[in-house]
């Protein structure tokens, strides 16, 4: 079985393509498994750590304000799926079917797969359709989706399965006293973890600095951890080390959680974005959270995904322009001194969660396949 994966941008096109690779892997020992991706992606971090083959092409994604790299971006739309880089990967590889998550990474290889007639299949996590599956569902086999409102975006589709997001297996594998112990963190400990994203969010980054610089005084068992993102780094570890963060042993700051099962099985309280994957992954693991939508995403499709968790109470939902108000600080003080809050939302969370993405998912893969043979 040889199965070529593509999808990238941000760690949220990326992780999904990961845990369907993983899935692959598990069912079919010997697999081929390779990943497409552009020279930018986050994927180009992610994809060599797991030792799969990363193949590249090139595609731009189009930027929604008027900008000279739209024209370069809407040539390569129509040009890359018959350029010789994009054709060559196909001719060497061999794929029995080819699979993307998304973003505009994905477009060149799958419109060129489902052209010769290669089985292929998109995932879509999010609400919202991203432009690259929107335009694909005219062409390739199948689509499966994490929302049921998602379906009447896909009109022109020829098949379309709810079947949730793929995770990675390591979620849920770990008891929070397990990870706790292995990553050193007391029992009487309260540890708060916090993300923006793969490349990082500017805003989140500063307020949750302000957060720490707040209650790491009044709070001495708190313990902070924070990814600022790639992009980001730089001056968020500047302001972290003005505020003296720095000198504080509870409070630390990183680039990208690259263990986040283990991190997330151990945090108590998570601070993040309001992306479909991370909103799966506390579903699963069943974590109180304190979500910031993005909006800066299509559709504003972040905000949607917080507000049906928040008014489930399973989730509070604090907007971006509300941060420099102290809006975070005042929420995380609530759930510290309301555990039965907390309690709530983890049982709530647990709600959303769809446990078998996987398995369905590889079935259908495995189905693909040998209907082709």
């Amino acid at each position: 079985m040889r199965v070529l994966l593509t999808g990238g941008g941000t760690a949220g096109h990326v992780n999904p393509a990961l845990a369907i690779a993983e899935t692959v892997k598990l069912n079919c020992h010997d697999a081929e498994i390779a990943f497409v991706g552009t020279e930018r992606g986050k994927e180009n971090d992610l994809v060599p750590r797991e030792g799969y083959t990363l193949y590249k092409v090139e595609s731009m994604g189009i930027k929604r304000s008027l900008s000279p790299s739209n024209f370069k971006a809407l040539y390569l739309a129509v040009a890359s799926p018959f350029r010789k880089d994009t054709t060559k990967i196909l001719d060497e590889f061999k794929p029995d079917i080819v699979i993307g998550t998304g973003g505009y990474a994905c477009w060149p290889i799958m419109a060129a797969a489902a052209r010769r007639g290669i089985p292929t299949a998109l995932h879509e996590s999010n609400a919202k359709a991203g432009l690259a599956i929107g335009i694909l569902q005219l062409c390739v086999d199948r689509i499966w989706i994490n929302f049921e409102s998602t379906r009447k975006q896909l009109k022109f589709a020829r098949s379309v399965d709810r079947v949730g997001n793929p995770l990675r297996s390591g979620f849920g594998v770990s008891s929070k006293v397990a990870a706790r112990e292995k990553l050193g963190i007391a029992k009487d400990d309260i540890m708060v973890l916090s993300f923006g994203g793969s490349l990082g969010a500017e805003h989140v980054n500063t307020a949750v600095l302000d957060l720490m610089k707040a209650m790491s005084a009044e709070n001495p068992n708190v313990r902070f951890l924070h990814a600022s993102g790639k992009r980001d780094y730089d001056v968020s570890r500047a302001r972290f080390e003005k505020l003296e963060l720095d000198r504080v042993p509870r409070c630390s700051l990183v680039e990208y959680i690259y263990d986040m099962p283990l991190q997330m099985a151990a945090a108590d309280l998570i601070i993040s974005r309001a992306g479909a994957m991370t909103l799966s992954e506390l579903a699963m693991m069943g974590k109180a959270a304190i979500l910031i939508p993005s909006p800066n995403v299509a559709a504003n499709h972040q905000y949607h995904n917080a507000k049906a968790l928040a008014d489930a109470d399973a989730a509070i939902l604090v907007e971006e322009r509300e941060l420099a108000d102290g809006a975070l600080i005042r929420a995380v003080r609530e759930l510290l001194e309301d555990s039965e809050k907390t309690k709530t939302m983890e049982e709530n969370v647990r709600g959303f969660a769809l446990p078998d993405a996987n398995r369905q998912i590889w079935n259908q893969i495995a189905e693909m396949i040998k209907t082709k043979d």
